[in-house]
């Protein structure tokens, strides 16, 4: 497993770099009055391509390792592998064409995934098998295509969710990191050594970008980058709670609480305002973190200095969130009720903390 990820994140590391230097060779200009833009520059947003060739790579040679050299890391690597491997690509491949062109509108993204999720419930065989409420899941099993319909639910949503936090350096990246070594420690609690290999490879490849994406946030992520952490993590997610009864539907739900329930508020903000979901505003929580809490180094001289400082100073906050639940997931993976209460404490919170933003009574302790 160790070699997987080692060989994941140079790879990334490595592809990443050529992709920044042959991004900045053809100088892609982006919207500079997007809402969401919050840097000088025209900075590349291929991150997905390094993050992509890496996770292949990494699955690739663990599946041959398994399948035709005795399995000497012991891995435990099957053919399904290989199938979770295509089946992210419309979705990821969809995300890059974006990068690049930046004519792929919302809806085109949204049906992209939604193939992803078709191939995922079709070819690769996931589903939800349960919920831990009685009701519900005596529903699920007398009739097994809800869970289908959760999957795809699932799969064609977090890669939006992604792309909607990835606001900052390394924010949506550490994020991704976080909760792929999360489901990697409760898969290894199980003895799941493939599923857990997968999710190693796939945070060493986050890793790999990373170093290019933070501080100096010399290359974006993108749709793909964002994308292909949503379809793997959903991917992760789903088979760990099929494969594993002992595993509560809540403890990935708990992990990416912070992602979905930005996704739902987002979407509930802008039907109230009468605008439509997929309008791009700059109303998000991070985007408010960064606007009313954190403080500028205001160096009139140097405008691209001032808002790297502040874009990097942002990220920080939200990883703090994102441990708020992230760290009762792992203790909690198997307590049903304590999950779903964990859940609905973070969804009280952020309520609290996006009124506090918005009226400015946020403590001044916590501003920076």
């Amino acid at each position: 497993m160790l070699l997987l990820a080692v060989f994941a994140f140079v790879l990334s590391a490595l592809v990443s770099l050529l992709v920044l230097r042959w991004a900045r060779r053809r100088r892609f200009s982006y919207d500079p009055a997007a809402p969401q833009r919050f840097h000088v520059g025209e900075t590349p947003r291929l991150g997905g391509v390094g993050m992509l060739v890496s996770v292949w790579g990494g699955w690739l040679l663990g599946l041959v390792l398994s399948r035709h050299f005795g399995d000497p890391t012991r891995l435990g690597m099957g053919v399904w592998v290989a199938s979770w491997a295509v089946a992210l690509l419309p979705a990821v491949l969809g995300g890059v064409w974006e990068d690049l062109t930046q004519r792929l509108s919302v809806l085109y993204r949204l049906g992209l995934t939604l193939i992803t999720g078709v191939l995922a419930v079709t070819w690769c065989g996931l589903a939800v098998p349960r919920l831990g409420v009685g009701v519900v899941d005596g529903w699920m099993h007398a009739m097994p295509w809800l869970g289908v319909v959760l999957a795809l639910i699932a799969i064609t949503g977090l890669p939006h969710a992604f792309n909607i936090i990835d606001g900052y350096n390394g924010l949506a990246a550490m994020v991704a990191i976080v909760v792929c070594l999360a489901l990697a420690h409760v898969a290894l609690q199980v003895n799941d050594r493939a599923l857990a290999s997968i999710l190693a490879v796939t945070a060493a490849s986050t890793t790999g970008f990373l170093i290019w994406n933070y501080p100096r946030g010399w290359l974006f992520a993108g749709d793909g980058g964002a994308y292909l952490w949503g379809v793997v993590i959903a991917f992760a997610s789903i088979a760990l709670v099929q494969r594993h009864a002992e595993v509560s539907a809540w403890f990935p739900m708990l992990l990416l609480i912070y992602p979905v329930w930005e996704t739902v508020f987002s979407i509930y903000r802008k039907l109230v305002r009468g605008d439509s979901p997929g309008m791009a505003d700059a109303l998000h929580f991070h985007q408010l973190v960064y606007r009313r809490i954190v403080r500028g180094v205001f160096d009139g001289d140097d405008e691209a200095r001032d808002m790297l400082i502040r874009n990097n100073r942002t990220s920080p906050y939200l990883w703090g969130f994102t441990m708020l639940t992230v760290v009762p997931a792992v203790l909690f993976w198997r307590n049903t009720p304590v999950l779903m209460a964990f859940c609905a404490l973070f969804c009280a919170t952020y309520l609290a903390a996006y009124i506090a933003i918005v009226r400015f009574k946020v403590p001044g302790w916590m501003r920076f």
